[in-house]
């Protein structure tokens, strides 16, 4: 099947975490609706609100009231990036998962690269080329990514890109663990798919503040890719052979 013809039969769902990014949110509506002006693919996104306690669920509400295009889900409490995430993934309807950060350190615009290469891959994964980060935040992310890539040997280069797209029956299968939105790429190799690196634009912060530290870029990430390994190990895939679906009645 060819790439348009696959793409004719798709709905996109792209998933947006939101944490206490009310400075951002706007800019972020801006440069969505150039993507959602361009998109081949009938494209809804979803906000998870994970817990924000500045003024971002209040903006979500009228942003996702002016639009039909948008829709959020709220969690009641912060649980992090991977819980929103999956929980976003539970609850989208689009055939195709799309996922991007609200801090508009990446454009949506370079998801219209991503398009050609389904239905061949099964996930594609952006690499930032030009990081525009601190000095700090890019250090600690290469040690982790080099220790990463030792440790578990899956050839993503840049598994912290948050620019992605999957197909939705590979997404619904990834376990929801601490850390699990350093693995996705990982994840969909577990199950037998095929991953897709492309690179894409990398922005300052627009506003506001990174989430991020030292602490949680470095030491966390290597906890959890021991955490992968012992996943890894003990992960089963199955296919069916045959199938009865008849009237039992």
């Amino acid at each position: 099947m060819s790439s348009s013809e696959y793409l004719a039969r798709q709905q996109l769902t792209v998933l947006v975490p939101v944490y206490n990014e009310e400075e951002s949110l706007g800019q972020f509506v801006l440069e969505m609706n150039k993507f959602l002006a361009e998109t081949p693919v009938p494209t809804a996104v979803l906000f998870v609100n994970d817990g924000s306690t500045d003024g971002s669920l209040a903006l979500l509400r009228n942003i996702c009231k002016a639009a039909p295009q948008y829709e959020f889900i709220s969690l009641r409490h912060n649980s992090g990036l991977s819980t929103a995430i999956k929980a976003g993934i539970d609850h989208c309807r689009g055939t195709l998962v799309g996922y991007i950060d609200s801090d508009i350190q990446t454009s949506p615009l370079d998801f219209l690269k991503f398009f050609e290469f389904f239905p061949a891959f099964d996930i594609v994964n952006g690499i930032r080329a030009n990081r525009q980060d601190t000095v700090v935040k890019k250090l600690s992310s290469k040690i982790a990514n080099t220790v990463r890539r030792a440790l578990i040997n899956d050839g993503i280069e840049d598994t912290g890109c948050p620019l992605k797209i999957m197909k939705i029956e590979y997404a619904r299968r990834v376990p929801l663990f601490h850390g699990m939105h350093r693995f996705l790429g990982a994840l969909v190799q577990l199950q037998g798919g095929r991953v897709k690196q492309l690179p894409v634009q990398h922005f300052p912060r627009f506003a506001g503040t990174a989430k991020y530290n030292l602490w949680n870029r470095a030491w966390k990430p290597l906890v959890d890719t021991f955490g992968f390994r012992w996943i890894r190990s003990r992960w089963k895939n199955y296919e069916i052979g045959e199938q009865y679906t008849g009237n039992h009645d």
